[in-house]
């Protein structure tokens, strides 16, 4: 404690102090500080010790009457969450300054240091500083408390997409990893046709609704179920669910467009191809390089299906390519790829090569494909596919062979494959047994679209040995080192052994 001089106006003498005698510059008491301590205490009232409770679960501290707040240790926010415990007790003193004490992290204990000011005696202004100990006392949260319960979900939100293959789901996934949208999920569930995200409140649900809006072309439907209902507070107690429906369109699927709509779109081809689904459908035109945007609403308006699965991609040999330099549109066409070269292609079945039967198609591959290349594609010559609208078109428009994209060695690719992509950790049930041959197709689409890999985060396989490049697998597509980001673990940031933070 310490006595707070006025600033002087001129020079004084000494005074005796009124109690003791001790010589002292003149003050408004006529005491000496230690006086002074003796009859005053300007910290009474203030309780010395106080407790906080925290959540061990989520690791969060109660701000009374019921809020839980994420602080972490000496931060701001617990300094005022501290500082609010003892705001009643120090309305009678002005706070000059207050700061964290160092202590054991793990000693349950928090001490912080306060320096408070009072008018006491005849206006003089003490100073004093002294130590306030916050006990961290363990609390469940009501959060924590219903996870333990197993009745814990107030919102869930079901998306679901009825494909044969997943593409659409591996891209979400990891838009939903990069930005984190997933970190108020209490479960998820991952079943046949798609995943159910379990959560806390209907807000965190709505949120992760709109972001899937944002993300994907899709549509959703919102529905609630009364669970109980207090007649005397007249509350009411419901479980949501939001049924998100994400159209059944993937990369790589070729579908067939309605007349109507083909026409809205610039009078393209009807039989196109998907070379990419964000938050629209991304079309191309494969005879005309010619392409084509369809947002969700208009997809629920003018619907079309893929006319074939990924199962049925056949293998083919370029056996001659000719380039196509100059096409032009005709009136009313839309805008034309950059990043594909137009071509007429013959080719050949890997599996009919005892034959002489050869077909011919144009591509967007152009820029890719050479004389004895592997190519994949859809065999429409010898395919019975049951589609309203390719059935009615003229036969000689409806393309033979459709190619997708170009053959590389699978075993090569996965070997060389020094990245690798993080996971939501979710529990399986009911899967197909086909997944893991999707997922290298994800893959393989990531190392082939620069584009595709911007939206995605991309990690370094430190388990990976590198291997020297062979001259037989030049052109094949790869991941630069400038685009991988580094796994941090535990043991990266201490310096020691520890359980890795992140989900391979």
């Amino acid at each position: 404690m310490e006595y707070v001089q006025p600033p002087a106006t001129a020079a004084h003498g000494h005074i005796l102090c009124c109690t003791c005698g001790v010589p002292i510059p003149p003050n408004p008491a006529n005491m000496c500080v230690s006086c002074l301590r003796t009859q005053v205490d300007i910290s009474e009232g203030i309780p010395k010790q106080v407790s906080v409770h925290f959540c061990k679960q989520c690791e969060r501290y109660l701000q009374p009457p019921g809020t839980w707040v994420q602080c972490s240790l000496e931060s701001r926010e617990l300094l005022a969450l501290c500082l609010k415990k003892l705001k009643g007790s120090m309305s009678k003193v002005r706070l000059i300054d207050a700061g964290f004490l160092w202590t054991e992290p793990h000693s349950k204990r928090i001490k912080m240091k306060l320096t408070i000011q009072k008018e006491v005696m005849n206006g003089a202004i003490l100073q004093q500083v002294f130590v306030v100990e916050f006990v961290v006392q363990p609390q469940m949260c009501d959060d924590c408390h219903r996870v333990e319960a197993k009745d814990y979900w107030k919102a869930v939100v079901q998306v679901r997409q009825k494909t044969v293959h997943k593409k659409t789901f591996f891209y979400l996934e990891q838009l939903i990893l990069k930005h984190r949208v997933h970190q108020n999920t209490l479960r998820i569930k991952e079943i046949h046709e798609g995943i159910d995200f379990y959560y806390g409140s209907k807000q965190h649900a709505q949120k992760m609704v709109d972001f899937l809006q944002c993300t994907v072309p899709c549509r959703s439907k919102a529905s609630q179920r009364l669970i109980s209902h207090d007649v005397h507070s007249n509350s009411y107690n419901y479980k949501s669910t939001f049924s998100v429906e994400i159209v059944p369109i993937c990369k790589d699927n070729v579908v067939c467009l309605s007349p109507r709509l083909a026409q809205s779109l610039g009078n393209m081809g009807q039989v196109c191809v998907c070379v990419q689904v964000t938050s629209t459908i991304h079309l191309l035109d494969p005879n005309t390089l010619q392409l084509a945007e369809v947002d969700a609403n208009t997809y629920w308006r003018y619907p079309f299906n893929s006319l074939c699965s990924p199962r049925q991609l056949d293998e083919f040999i370029v056996m001659d390519i000719d380039i196509i330099r100059d096409l032009r549109l005709g009136a009313g066409a839309g805008l034309r790829s950059n990043r594909h070269t137009l071509a007429e292609v013959w080719v050949q079945k890997t599996s009919e090569m005892d034959t002489s039967q050869q077909y011919h198609c144009r591509t967007f591959l152009g820029h890719l494909l050479n004389i004895g290349d592997l190519a994949l594609g859809y065999d429409f010559a010898n395919a019975n596919i049951n589609d309203e609208f390719l059935n009615k078109m003229n036969p000689h428009h409806v393309p033979d062979v459709v190619l997708i994209k170009k053959s590389y060695d699978r075993a090569k690719r996965i070997k060389r494959r020094n990245w690798k992509l993080k996971e939501l950790a979710r529990d399986k049930e009911g899967l197909d047994t086909d997944d893991e041959r999707q997922y290298q197709d994800f893959l393989e689409d990531l190392e082939e679209d620069e584009a595709l890999r911007k939206n995605v985060n991309i990690f370094r396989d430190a388990s990976k040995i590198p291997v020297e490049s062979d001259t037989d697998d030049e052109g094949v597509p790869r991941v630069s080192l400038a685009e991988m980001l580094e796994d941090l673990s535990l043991s990266d940031a201490t310096g020691g052994e520890g359980a890795d933070m992140m989900t391979d």
